[in-house]
């Protein structure tokens, strides 16, 4: 039987308001993340529960300025409103605070895990996640600031790197012995930022460094255009690669030659956001005939969806009946 089960998160509003766990508060409340992210496998059919739905509980926990969002919108990292500068200029200034898996925003994904083990270990897979120094970057740097490095001064980029990869470990141990199954693992060096020359160069050493130190499956995230790097993620020593459906299916298994189980690449934001219930069961039926390991949708869902295409997945991907979908 195919298996569905998404890395990112499956977190939509509808969900939210069958279960009373709502965002912000979801991120910072454990036993309601674990509800939310219970519905992965309680209402929409899938083989995973992920309780990690956004992308800044590590920055959070390490100080950088936030903004939570709010119901039908995701948190982000934002500078100092008092400095206007991100948390971090130079390398040398990263430090790992003694109390990091303590602080709320760190230590609410790791108890939502202990919780779902104990409602579900063993029945279902449990997917913590952390994101890699790639991205830790963006949030504690500044995105344009650190990519600017990459001409301006390689050197210093490569520090930043293996400081913040630190973190990446620390995280990545924790949720481990707290439940998690699996990881994955987002380090956002698309192809719509940057060649994949660049991945090779700064990142694939660093990444095989991290499979090596990550005692447990990890899947690879990274949105947008992926494939020029996919012969270069397949020797990354991760378990699986999660892409987007802005690679095709079929190139990208073509292009990793079967040296990573790929994860994916269902469309978010025609297919999926507008309900496109036969484009679903299409694009299913060739990421499957293509040789996709999971069936999945390409990233994090966008939240004010309507959860029905979800399931609409799990249908197509196992020949259930259309009309109960």
């Amino acid at each position: 039987m195919p298996a569905v089960g998404s890395p990112t998160s499956l977190a939509t509003v509808d969900l939210m308001e069958a279960t009373g766990c709502f965002f912000p508060d979801v991120h910072t409340n454990a036993e309601k993340m674990a509800t939310l992210a219970a519905t992965a496998y309680e209402t929409l059919g899938y083989d995973a529960i992920a309780p990690y739905f956004s992308v800044i509980q590590e920055a959070a926990a390490m100080g950088a300025h936030m903004d939570w969002g709010e119901r039908g919108r995701m948190p982000s990292v934002r500078p100092s409103p008092a400095t206007d500068r991100y948390l971090y200029g130079e390398p040398e200034e990263i430090y790992i605070p003694a109390d990091f898996l303590e602080r709320l925003p760190a230590r609410t994904v790791l108890d939502a895990l202990r919780i779902l083990k104990r409602r579900y270990g063993g029945e279902v897979a449990l997917v913590g996640k952390v994101f890699g120094p790639w991205t830790l970057a963006y949030h504690l740097f500044g995105l344009d600031n650190f990519l600017m490095l990459v001409l301006d001064d390689p050197a210093k980029l490569r520090r930043i790197l293996d400081r913040l990869a630190e973190i990446t470990v620390l995280y990545a141990h924790a949720q481990i012995a707290a439940g998690a199954d699996c990881l994955t693992l987002a380090d956002h060096l698309t192809g719509d930022l940057c060649r994949a020359e660049t991945y090779r160069d700064f990142l694939l050493p660093v990444h095989q460094q991290l499979a090596r130190r990550l005692p447990c499956p990890v899947m690879l995230h990274i949105c947008g255009r992926t494939l020029d790097r996919m012969p270069y993620i397949a020797q990354s020593g991760f378990a699986a690669f999660h892409f987007d459906s802005k690679n095709d299916a079929r190139a990208a298994v073509a292009a990793v030659a079967g040296r990573i189980r790929l994860i994916g690449n269902v469309n978010n934001p025609d297919t999926l956001y507008h309900g496109k219930l036969e484009q679903v069961d299409a694009e299913v039926a060739y990421a499957l005939q293509a040789g996709v390991s999971i069936i999945a949708p390409e990233c994090a869902v966008p939240v004010n969806m309507d959860s029905r295409p979800l399931r609409r997945i799990v249908a197509a991907a196992r020949g259930i009946d259309r009309a109960t979908a």
